[in-house]
């Protein structure tokens, strides 16, 4: 939920040099503007010498507008979450049409993968809208500044708190097998979503009500115009739920791992599923903080007098997260990858289809 604010810090705290260009007049270039002025020859003439037209001159108008052009440097930095946000937003509309597209996807765990396919979504989309405002258009208007950290914290945190809705929604699918489709789970899931977006929208809104540090530089974060006190929080928000989605992989596990052992007719087959599936959810547990944990540590102990390339260095991994997260809950659902194969190929290999779904492919 956290800070990754992403291309915020990206945007604002690095910036590049302005280039100036200059070139030589030239009384046929468009972009030299001329006036009529006095000839100085006749300066000693009389006023009604001077109205003449032949005795006036046209002398070029050097603004400093029309002789030098300022130009912003692109930053490599810049340019590479641009291009992850694009990659997070094509890979995330794609998720969310099959999802639409698709009548019998409406289970509750293709509700939670839909919620965050949408967050990413935004996250991909305000990466590249803060690509947009920093060399395009002009950034720095404060409604600009406040309106880009919105739209990141609150999807990002969307994100964050979509994949721990989709781990609790794993832990019930084994704890209450026999119960988990019923209506009353399918109300669990909305409500679920529900909360996540609403306390995801409570914290992007925060900097817009004045938790920022727009007339505070010294109190900026390595996010600005998030304070030093507010990336903290959010860290720490993080941190907490990193350990329960530790915790909730941990006890997905041992209920595998007892399911394994009551069956003893089909042991082996089981164990070696269960096995399997262990090690993909550590793998997804594994990726997910190494993505976070960096830019969660590093804004708890940097600040805003810190170099823009350590903050870029951490945001980076922060936000190829959302272009894993299509990967792992999305395209490895058998159900999903049917859909694809229809809707590219218009058939379905035979492998696939005799594919059994476990827990682990949400």
């Amino acid at each position: 939920m956290i800070l990754s604010l992403a291309a915020v810090a990206a945007m604002s705290s690095g910036g590049g040099s302005g280039l100036n260009y200059s070139s030589s007049l030239d009384p046929f270039d468009s972009s030299t503007s001329w006036i009529l002025g006095e000839d100085p020859s006749n300066s000693s003439s009389s006023s009604s010498s001077s109205s003449d037209p032949a005795a006036r001159t046209l002398t070029p108008d050097l603004q400093p507008a029309a002789t030098a052009v300022a130009l912003r440097e692109l930053n490599p930095w810049d340019v590479a979450l641009c291009v992850t946000g694009t990659l997070v937003s094509c890979e995330n509309a794609l998720v969310i049409a099959v999802l639409f597209y698709t009548p019998t996807l409406r289970a509750p765990m293709f509700v939670l993968i839909g919620s965050l396919a949408a967050a990413d979504l935004l996250a991909g989309l305000g990466l590249i809208l803060n690509f947009v405002f920093a060399y395009l258009v002009d950034g720095s208007a404060e409604f600009v500044t406040l309106l880009s950290v919105a739209l990141l914290i609150s999807a990002f945190s969307a994100s964050v708190l979509n994949i721990l809705a989709i781990t609790v929604d794993r832990y019930l699918s084994l704890y209450n097998a026999l119960t988990y489709h019923t209506e009353r789970t399918v109300t669990f899931t909305y409500a679920m979503v529900a909360l996540v977006w609403a306390a995801s929208l409570a914290l992007g809104l925060l900097p817009a009500l004045g938790w920022n540090c727009l007339r505070d530089e010294p109190a900026c974060s390595v996010l600005r115009p998030v304070t030093k006190i507010n990336a903290v929080a959010l860290a720490v928000a993080f941190l907490l739920v990193f350990a329960l989605m530790t915790q909730l992989y941990l006890q997905i596990c041992r209920i595998a791992f007892r399911h394994a052992q009551q069956i003893a007719v089909q042991h082996q087959f089981v164990a070696m599923s269960t096995t399997k599936g262990v090690s993909t959810l550590s793998a997804i547990l594994c990726a997910f903080g190494a993505c976070w944990l960096p830019f969660a540590t590093y804004s708890i102990v940097a600040d805003s007098s810190y170099p823009a390339v350590y903050t870029y260095a951490a945001v980076l991994p922060a936000t190829c997260c959302s272009v894993i997260n299509p990967i792992v809950y999305a395209f490895r659902n058998p159900d999903i990858q049917k859909s694809l194969w229809v809707a590219c190929c218009g058939c379905v290999p035979s492998n696939l289809s005799l594919r059994p779904r476990t827990s682990s492919d949400v």
